[in-house]
Parts: structure tokens; sequence; C-alpha cells
């Protein structure tokens, strides 16, 4: 569809017919606004200062605004709004006043007949308020010769001729200060009236059709024979070489940012010392320069920018491809200043009617230059073919895709941010590639979420992982794990991991695939896609959790900056944090913990606790009680046990059993003494426990009764026991009266015991009892069972089975045997075991059975 070279050419003429009338700063100012509105600030802030000293002329003005216009429309987030809201701003502008009086006007320059200009088909997308009656509504209004590009409903679809730039009337001869001559209006292009309207060549007509929804209509022109030479532009019409606009003209668009321009700015490229002095030759001798190499390298951008920079002044012409350049000679014969052929991918303007030896003599005849680009694949194609025979006279510069170090060092001292990533983040690809390919690539890998869940997830993952700081090849057991944690969409059944893999490491836009492969078994993201990620503000942050992963893994694999992914973590908390994430806070209290930043760290837990984060009081309250200051601690500690933190409660009852023991013994109340005792029954320090005690027997206190009985229970004082545990029972304790009641029933025999301990152990519920039942089996002189059981207490954790099957293969003569799990016992901190070992002080010891 061209309906925006249409527009963009009224729309520039509409500029160029405000240009030195009391509207320019009304139109300016809108123009302005509208480029705004579209992320083009800097042509909105360029065009607001253009003509506020000397307006100029309208030609150049008109050359210059039509294609950066037709620019902002191709790469307009929604192209239909942007064309809508330009076709109403030109109808709003339209009917101008006549220009200022000037002075007398000069002779009217003559214009030569040509051909009509070739029309399009456009398919219909205005809503019904702009559309034009279907009945005649009577004569119209007077109003100023400039009409606006129509479209009548659908199925109704009529052509619509492309606006054709007036010639300059200024040449490189004439003068450029005095009085500008009066100018009679300039007539915009109008449609052709209402009604059947006669179409040449091939058409498909809907009028007569029955269509129930949207009509879309495609012209695809075919050249029957050669164009007419005569339909050249002369050049007056051609813009200068610094007023090309680099998008029209073959350089890819890069990421559009906020309020910056296009394209980011030029960086010198090695091979532009080369160009500059093939550029220089041509522009004194005339000839061909072709800047050769693989797509995606920067060849269109190179040329222009050298081009601007040798003849800046230079008419350039860039035809189509297939236009018949035969009769540029005779356009260019007589005419002042430089002159430029612009030919983006050579291969399109090869052969009869193009480029060819005689032409190009002709030409150089002249001293034009032409300018062209050719990819490395195209000239294999044509070098050795009567097409390509004009790329011997050429003077050939070639431009390497990948950028070597002096180039990407340029790039990143440029305050662009998308050239300065694209100098970390492009591989051999190259930094011109990696700017090109990033918009495309991000919108398949975007795209592909239904289609390829499991591919998608594993190029998220390694996306978020690049963004987390891991800089370099990702193992594919850690991508799978991460992507994991995405999660399919609802409704989509996820390929497989080698169906997934291979679908990412596909290459697309011919250079680049979503997953690089970096060895057997490690992957990598594409850089551009790396880049889009952290400027596309719908695409999610990345998780909590993953940035803790991803610290593990730079502490614990080599090849990583471990510095720099606690720096972006510790960036990304805090963004959160100023987003009022309180757990947040917690998070760069741990990570600061880890660094060993234990000031920072503690106030950051302290922020957290009071912000009610209940890890983060656990966590400081924690840290407190390991340096003595308990009292401090209970607060953090009950907040983080009132959210159910079980460690945080039990760190709490013991600082308060060592509270309450302090006031206990401060105290010195009999009924202090036994509730002290009680509570450190046995506890460390059996004297203290004794001691409690007396102190309350001593005191006549009867509630000691019962812990004086289980104290001298304890210690094999039987008859003791038992007569202060009846006491106590007498007294209505019925505690005491169930333990004494205990110690005079009979003891169980051991198949009971056993019995007891076989179930528990079976049912794998209480793993301590293997070795439980094993103890019994022994008892019981059933040794092979003993073993087994020993054996399986061990394999479930539990080194006291290694222990007990140590100490009877020592009384069964095995001292080798016993050594080799007494040895398995010690390695996990069994006392007994090391003991056995002579590890510890006290010497080899075992219980004796």
């Amino acid at each position: 569809m061209r309906l925006g070279t249409d527009l963009a050419g009224v729309g520039a003429e509409v500029l160029a017919a405000a240009l030195g009338t009391e509207e320019w700063v009304r139109v300016r100012e809108r123009f302005a606004r509208w480029f705004a509105d579209q992320r083009a600030s800097s042509y909105a802030r360029e065009l607001l200062n253009t003509g506020k000293t000397d307006p100029g002329s309208p030609e150049p003005l008109q050359a210059v605004w039509a294609p950066r216009l037709r620019t902002t429309l191709v790469h307009a987030a929604d192209k239909n709004a942007a064309a809508r809201q330009l076709r109403d701003l030109i109808h709003a502008l339209a009917p101008l006043p006549e220009p200022l009086p000037a002075p007398a006007p000069a002779p009217a320059l003559a214009e030569e007949p040509g051909p009509a200009p070739v029309g399009y088909l456009v398919e219909d997308a205005w809503p019904d308020s702009v559309r034009q009656p279907t009945e005649d509504p009577g004569p119209a209004p007077a109003r100023h010769p400039v009409e606006v590009p129509e479209i009548d409903a659908v199925p109704y679809q009529r052509e619509i001729p492309e606006p054709r730039p007036a010639p300059d009337p200024r040449s490189e001869s004439e003068p450029r200060s005095g009085p500008r001559p009066e100018e009679p209006p300039r007539a915009l292009p109008a449609l052709p009236p209402e009604g059947p309207v006669p179409v040449v060549g091939d058409h498909v007509d809907f009028r007569q059709a029955d269509i129930h929804g949207p009509v879309i209509g495609v012209q695809i022109q075919h050249a029957y024979g050669l164009r007419s030479p005569i339909g050249l532009p002369g050049p007056d019409e051609w813009p200068t070489a610094t007023a090309l606009e680099p998008l029209a003209h073959g350089v890819r668009p890069a990421r559009r940012t906020e309020g910056g321009p296009p394209l980011p700015p030029y960086v010198p490229r090695d091979a532009d010392e080369a160009l500059l002095s093939a550029l220089t030759s041509a522009a004194a001798d005339g000839g061909l320069v072709v800047v050769l190499g693989e797509p995606f390298a920067g060849k269109s951008r190179t040329a222009l920018a050298l081009l601007a920079a040798v003849l800046p002044t230079a008419r350039v012409y860039a035809p189509d491809a297939g236009v018949d350049l035969r009769g540029l000679p005779d356009l260019l014969r007589g005419a002042a200043g430089h002159h430029v052929l612009w030919l983006d991918d050579l291969d399109g303007h090869l052969g009869d009617g193009g480029v060819e030896p005689r032409l190009l003599a002709r030409l150089a005849g002249l001293r034009a230059v032409v300018l062209a680009t050719l990819r490395e694949d195209a000239y294999d194609e044509y070098r050795q073919t009567p097409r390509g025979r004009v790329l011997d006279l050429a003077q050939m510069v070639e431009l390497p895709r990948e950028w070597t170090d002096a180039e990407r060092a340029r790039a990143a001292e440029q305050a662009d941010p998308r050239l300065r990533e694209a100098a970390g983040l492009s591989g051999p690809e190259g930094i011109a590639t990696h700017l090109a390919v990033e918009p495309g690539l991000w919108a398949d890998f975007r795209r592909s979420r239904r289609k390829h869940p499991r591919g998608q997830a594993l190029v998220r993952a390694a996306i978020d992982l690049a963004r987390c700081g891991l800089r370099g090849p990702l193992s594919q057991d850690l991508l799978v794990e991460v992507a994991e944690g995405y999660g399919p969409p609802a409704g989509t059944e996820p390929e497989t991991v080698e169906e997934a893999l291979e679908w990412a490491a596909r290459e697309r836009h011919g250079v680049l695939p979503l997953l690089r492969r970096e060895g057997p078994r490690a992957w990598s993201a594409a850089g551009p896609l790396v880049s889009a990620a952290r400027y596309d503000e719908k695409f999610p942050p990345v998780r909590d959790a993953l940035w803790s992963r991803a610290l593990d893994v730079a502490r614990t694999e080599k090849g990583y900056d471990v510095e720099l992914v606690a720096t972006l973590a510790g960036a990304a908390f805090e963004r959160a944090v100023d987003g009022g994430d309180r757990p947040a806070m917690y998070r760069l209290g741990l990570l600061e913990e880890s660094l060993g930043h234990h000031e920072e760290a503690e106030s950051w837990f302290l922020r957290a606790a009071e912000a009610g984060v209940p890890e983060a009081a656990g966590h400081m309250g924690r840290l407190l009680v390991e340096r003595g200051r308990s009292e401090e601690a209970e607060p953090l500690l009950e907040q983080a046990a009132q959210a159910g933190d079980r460690d945080a409660a039990t760190l709490l009852a013991e600082a308060l059993m060592g509270r309450a023991e302090r006031w206990l013994l401060a105290a010195q109340r009999p009924r202090g003494a036994r509730l002290l005792a009680d509570m450190r029954f046995c506890v460390a320090d059996p004297e203290l426990t004794w001691d409690r005690y007396d102190f309350a027997a001593s005191r006549g206190y009867p509630d000691v009764a019962r812990g004086l009985g289980m104290y001298h229970l304890v210690t094999n004082e039987r008859v003791l026991a038992e007569v202060w545990l009846e006491r106590a029972a007498h007294a209505g304790d019925k505690t005491a009266a169930g333990i004494l009641r205990g110690l005079q029933a009979a003891q169980p025999p051991l198949s009971e015991v056993e019995e007891y301990f076989a179930h528990f152990a079976e049912s794998g519920d209480y793993p301590l009892d293997f070795a439980h039942h094993g103890v019994v089996l022994e008892r019981m002189d059933r040794m092979e069972g003993a073993v087994e059981q020993y054996r399986a207490a061990y394999e479930s954790g539990d080194p006291y089975g290694a222990y007990r099957l140590g100490a009877l293969l020592d009384r069964q003569g095995k001292p080798e045997e016993a050594r080799e799990w007494y040895r398995r016992a010690a390695d996990q901190g069994h006392h007994a075991a090391r003991k056995a070992l002579g590890e510890l002080p006290d010497g080899p010891d075992t219980v004796k059975e």
C-alpha cells in the first residue's frame, strides 16, 4: 500500500505552501506536534527550528520533509492511526492564505511535458465520517487549490496519482541571496471527479461485486518493456546528500528510544579511509564506487554517511530497481554542481537500461558519481556474467560484518545507549547487524509463546540470566531448570526439550538464532534479545528467586563476574524498593550480607522488619542472639514466630528461658527454685537441678515431690524415687501416679519390645527406630537381623546404625571391618565412633552390652 507516499508528498507540499506566509508558525507547530505524537521527537524539534531566521525556498523544504513524513508513517506504532491523523491535519491546514506580498515576479519557467504519473491502488482505511458522500452535495465552496487524497468506501477503489515534485527554481549557479520573486500558489494533486473513472492497464473492478467484509486491493506493477527515460526527474529535483533520509534509502531501522533519533549516530568504520579515498577520486573524475559486504554489515549507512561528508551539497538520485537509467546523461549535461546516482543493492540495476559499461562511461564523462552497495553473494553471482561486466570498472571497498576491537571501542564511547549495548553484547555478527535485526528478532521471540511454549521459555531463561549478569555460555541444565518456572500458557502442550532447542537454534534473517550454541550442552541468548528486553516495558522483570540463583551460579562456576551480578541484583532490588516492594529490602540485606557488608545488611534487615517483613525480623533476631543480645532479639523473634517461623520460635523460647533462669535465681524463693529445677531438669548441669530441688525441699515446699522423684529415678535411686513419687501421687499429682504405676509394673519381655520397634521401623516414619530395632535384636542374639537393621539405619542417614554395627563387628573379632563402619559414623560426626577410632582425647572405647 502506497498511501503513505501520497500523504507524505501532500503533507510536504502543505508545509511548503505555508512557508513565507502568516500561517507558517501555526502550520509548523501543528506538523511538529504530529511528529511528536508518532515518537519522532527529533523531527519535531528540527521542524520547529526551520525558517526562524531565513525561510529559504519552499522546494528544498518539500524535498526534505516528504521523505521524513513518509519514514515516520512507515515506522509508526499504529500506521492507520498515524495516517488518519496526518490526513485530518492536512484537511485542517490546506485552505491557506495567499503568500505574503513579495517583489515583482520573475519570468515563469517553462515546464517540459511528460507522461502522466502511474497510479496505484490503496485500501480504504478511513471511518465513515471522512468518506466521500455518495450523492451530489451541490457546488463545493471556493477554497485554495489544495486537495488531499480521499478514499471511497469499500468496495469501490480508485487510483490516486502520486504527487510529482516541482522543479527547484534555484540552481547551483544562482545566487543564494537577494529578494525572492513572488510565486503563484502551488496546487497539490487532486483526485479525479466522482463517477466512473477510466482505468488503464491491469485492474480488477469491484464496483459491481457483492462483498460482505473488508477488502484489501493490491496492485503489482509489471514492466512490459523499458520505461521511457523522459520520466526521470530532473537534477534540480534531487535532494542533496545531507538531506537524504537514511531509512528511506536502504538503512534498516534500529530500536526506537523515547525522545531519541530514529537511528543512533554513525560510528566510523576502519574501512572509511578506503571509501573516502574512492569517493574523493570519483568526485574528481566520475566513476563507480561499490561498498561490498555481507547482509547487515552496515553498507548503506556507511556509504551514505561518507557521501554526505565528501559531497554534502551534491544532488542525489535514488531510482527504484528496474528503472531505465539511459536518459540520465542527457539530464545531467550542462547541469552545475556534483551529481550522484545512489544504487542500494546494485544487482537490481544491472543490465539493459541499468548500469553497464557504456552508460557508466557517459556518466563518468560528466563527472557523475555512481555509489552503490552490493552483497557478496550477488557479487559472486554476477561477477562472471555479461550483466556484471561493469563490476570490473568499479572501485570496490569491502566492509566486513564483524567489527574490530577499535570499532567496538568507538561505539562504546557514544552517548547513545543502543551503541554502547551493541558494543558489549554483539558477537561475530557485528554491531550493525545487532542494531538492524533487533526489532525483528524480538518480534519473532514475543510471537512464539503459543506455537513453541517450551522453546520460548528456554530463550526467556537465557535472556533473564543474561540480564542478571551471567555473560557467556549457560549450561543446558540451568536453562531447563529456569525455564520450568515460567510454565506454558493455558491450553498448550509444550514440545520436548530437544524440539524446543532445535527451533530456538534456527537462524533468523539469515544471520542470528534466538539461542546461540556455545558448546555440546551450552547456550547463550542472542545479544539483540538481551538489549530489547531491557527496554520493553511490557516484558516481565527478572524474578526475585532468579537473582539468588544467578548469584549462586556466579560464585560456584568459573567464567562469571560475581561483582557484576551482585551490582545488577542490588540495582534491581533498589528499584523494587523505590516501587514499594517491601520484601526487596530483605533481599538487599541478604545480598549485602553475602558480600561481607554487615552494617549495610543489618540496616536493610531492620528497615524490612519495621516494614512488616517477618523473614527480615527472624534473620535479624538470629544475628542478635548469636552476639549475645537476646533481649534485643526477642521482639524481632516474636514477630517472626507469629508469622510461622518455627526456628525463630525456638530461639525466642531459649532466650526467654535464659531470662527466666536469671530471674528465678535472683528470686531465691522455693517455688522459683522448683520452677527452675523443672525447667533445667538434668540439662547440661545435673548438679544445678539437684541444688534447686534440694533448696525447695529444705524450705518445706511440697510441690517439689514429683521433681525430686524423677531426679532420683534418673540417678538410679529407685527406692528414693518411689518415696517421693508416692508423696506426689497422694497429693493428687496424676502425672506422678502414672510414673509410679509404671515403675511398679513388670517389665515387658524382649519380644514385645522387638515387635514395638519393628512396627515403627517398617513404617518408615521413624528412621531412628531402625537402629533401636537392631539393638533389641542383638540382645535377643539375632545377629543377622541386627546387622540388617544397622545397615538400614545408616542408609537412612542415622550414623548411630554405623556405630552400632562397628561395635558389633569389634566384639566379633573383626577389627578391620569394625574400623570401616566406625569411620563412616565418625565422618557424620558421631562422638562415640570418633572415640573408638582414637580421634578424641579420651581414647577408644565402646559401650559394653
